[in-house]
């Protein structure tokens, strides 16, 4: 008897981002929610809403000239509302993140907010931003039901914020966080990158400052999303290195709270003159030098309908096809439980530079599959 191969359903069928049809095989029938080979689940949904964005920051996207999807092609409100539907009542998301590219960019956010509040009361609902505009937008997203929110803020510096987005839009920055402080949308987390001889002595200050605030900061280690493809191991900041930074002024200590499978490694800060008051906590998010892929619980959903199972997957599977062709939900619940069976058990970035094929950095910049 010949091998045999995996069924030709439109359930099981996806394009691959070199847009070569390739065959999915389904998740087996008692696998719960979005399982994947090694035991992992998924209940963590991040959706794009929006490739466009209105910086240019140097680990995202290059100077110029990079072409923005098609309103038509972009999820719209009702879709959504549907995979978010989708995924809570059949396969077991628990949370919801909505990012971009810039998620204020959409003219709709706020209903598109609303309408997964009104079918989800009790769904945590999450917004990652730049904060350039947030001010004016911060109390209408937490009245139409946003749960927090997390802004980039990668110093505190106008000439350094700069160089590092390309725009003067750092005040605009600054007065965002302000409003969402408070509209109430607590925690208020601060997403931080460090780039070598740019910023990355700056980060103590930077954590002095989120903690006079009632802030949580969180340093993400630059991984190999960007567009102009010149990120290199051996001159990224280490998770390592980072917190070397911090320890020249501050006292971490490992948070004694399991993990849970959220992307921080969370530490517990104090100062070496009083290390018995803690004064907040500070997040490491290593998806580089110290990669937490064996217990990774993320789906995510690009702006125009792609499942990708891995950030830095090269492989992506479309929703959006069902989601307008009259494919009922079982349909597309059974596409993004086939893409999330074939999760890859680790992104292999650790052998990046060591003449490994384990990885090849995605086609897509970050602004392009949304954090």
């Amino acid at each position: 008897m010949g091998p045999t191969t995996a069924p030709t359903t439109p359930a099981a069928r996806a394009p691959i981002s070199l847009g070569i049809p390739t065959f999915l095989a389904p998740a087996p029938a008692d696998s719960p929610g979005l399982g994947d080979k090694f035991g992992r689940q998924a209940t963590d949904l991040r959706i794009s809403l929006i490739d466009k964005c209105n910086l240019r920051c140097t680990y995202c996207m290059p100077a110029d000239g990079l072409a923005w999807l098609p309103k038509s092609k972009l999820l719209t409100l009702e879709e959504v509302t549907r995979i978010v539907r989708i995924g809570v009542r059949d396969l077991g998301i628990r949370e919801l993140r909505l990012t971009g590219g810039e998620p204020l960019v959409r003219v709709d956010l706020a209903q598109i907010i609303a309408a997964v509040r009104a079918e989800h009361p009790d769904l945590p609902i999450s917004l990652t931003t730049n904060g350039v505009g947030l001010a004016k937008k911060a109390a209408a997203l937490a009245e139409a039901g946003l749960s927090r929110i997390n802004v980039s803020l990668d110093t505190l510096h106008a000439e350094t914020f700069a160089t590092l987005t390309r725009r003067n839009h750092i005040d605009s920055v600054f007065e965002g966080i302000d409003a969402a402080l408070a509209a109430g949308l607590a925690p208020v987390k601060i997403n931080a990158v460090l780039m070598r001889g740019i910023n990355d002595v700056q980060a103590p200050e930077l954590l002095a400052w989120a903690l006079e605030r009632g802030l949580e900061l969180r340093f993400i280690e630059q991984m190999p999303l960007d567009a102009d493809h010149t990120w290199r191991k051996d001159n990224m900041v280490t998770a390592a290195q980072l917190r070397g930074y911090l320890e020249t002024r501050f006292l971490l200590s490992p948070d004694t709270r399991p993990r849970d499978g959220a992307p921080a490694e969370r530490f517990m800060v104090s100062t070496p003159d009083d290390p018995q008051v803690i004064l907040g906590a500070v997040g490491i998010i290593a998806s580089v030098s110290e990669p937490f892929c064996s217990d990774c619980r993320r789906t995510r959903i690009t702006a125009e309908g792609k499942v990708m199972s891995c950030l830095f997957s090269r492989e992506e599977t479309d929703l959006s096809a069902l989601l307008r062709d009259g494919s009922d939900d079982t349909a597309v619940g059974e596409r993004w439980r086939a893409a999330m069976w074939g999760k890859p058990r680790a992104h292999g970035m650790d052998h990046v530079g060591l003449g490994s094929k384990d990885f090849v950095q995605s086609d897509r910049s970050m602004s392009a599959i949304g954090g």
